[in-house]
């Protein structure tokens, strides 16, 4: 058994010997810059752990683990287009490193290439591979426009959001794992449940994110807090605040969410005061613990793995729940 560390290193070498290289460069040096702003590379080391989980050998999933690291920063850099973001972890966004058709089509290529990592397998996982991949891209395409529709509809239910991050978001943890898990011949069983457990594990992420930037410390997390509620983005903590919120508290949350003309520290501090009137926070807490606990019942149903092979996993899962940012 490789250990997290191993895994990862084994990961970044071959990340780092897979470089675009192909021609003509101003097509592929973006992509190499976007995956070269780091990241933690959660997705693509739970594939690896998850083959090794199961018995296979990590270095028989590197290519498709690669492929949805490939995948995931075409969405970013998508993503990034957008939203008009002008930042990607604290560097330029692709679009404004280079220009923004560049940005396009070099998202594109990337998808191809993911595609085309992602057949570097046996033969006889070929089908449920890419069954797997075309549903989750197709799922994570999904959630980003529920994103986006959320930004102007004048009401989201929480199911609706809770619907839209498991798209967006989660979905992609989950498959990672089942990837990693049909490489290395789990049963449909199994690897359904290590589906289960990386989808809810991703909701319960998704929500820590949401508490994190309005409750968080900002010398912890390394970012200003309460961005979101500056933007008044779609959160379970808003989301869960307007489906609550009668009386006065409706009245101050509508009114912060339609003016235009505020001092942003009076803001955060006026909406935070609002989710401590309708406990929301712990609400989202609750819910998370929830998604924790769910996820964590998969987990136990898959008796054919020993409990040491389960240990990198639980690692990568300790490490993103003590996370700060």
């Amino acid at each position: 058994m490789q250990s997290l560390e191993n895994l990862q290193t084994l990961f970044n070498n071959y990340l780092a010997a897979n470089a675009f290289t192909d021609a003509p460069s101003n097509l592929y040096e973006p992509a190499n810059y976007i995956m070269a702003l780091g990241g933690k590379r959660i997705r693509p080391v739970l594939c690896l752990i998850a083959c090794q989980m199961f018995g296979g050998n990590p270095k028989d999933a590197l290519a498709p683990a690669l492929g949805i690291e490939v995948f995931h920063n075409f969405t970013l850099a998508h993503d990034d287009i957008m939203d008009e973001a002008a930042l990607r972890r604290g560097k330029p966004s692709m679009h404004h490193q280079y220009n923004l058709n560049t940005a396009i089509l070099t998202g594109d290529v990337m998808l191809v290439k993911a595609y085309e990592l992602m057949c570097m397998v046996a033969p006889s996982h070929l089908a449920a591979v890419l069954a797997t991949f075309n549903l989750t891209a197709r799922q994570v395409c999904e959630g980003q426009q529920y994103d986006m529709d959320f930004e102007t509809a004048k009401h989201v239910a929480l199911a609706d959001y809770v619907k839209m991050i498991a798209l967006k978001t989660s979905v992609l943890l989950a498959a990672s794992l089942k990837i990693g898990a049909i490489i290395s011949n789990a049963s449909t069983t199994d690897a359904e449940h290590i589906y289960e457990f990386g989808r809810n594990i991703g909701l319960a992420f998704q929500l820590q994110d949401d508490l994190l930037d309005t409750y968080g410390e900002a010398a912890q997390v390394g970012k200003k807090i309460g961005g979101d509620i500056l933007r008044n983005k779609r959160t379970y903590l808003l989301v869960k605040a307007l489906e609550t919120a009668q009386g006065e508290p409706a009245s101050q949350l509508n009114y912060w969410l339609n003016t235009a003309d505020y001092q942003q520290e009076v803001k955060i501090e006026a909406v935070k005061k609002v989710y401590d009137q309708l406990s929301v926070k712990e609400a989202a807490q609750q819910a998370m613990q929830q998604y924790y606990e769910q996820a964590f019942k998969h987990l136990d149903a898959i008796s054919t793995i020993p409990s040491p092979n389960k240990q990198p996993l639980l690692s990568v899962v300790q490490s993103l729940i003590q996370r700060q940012h």
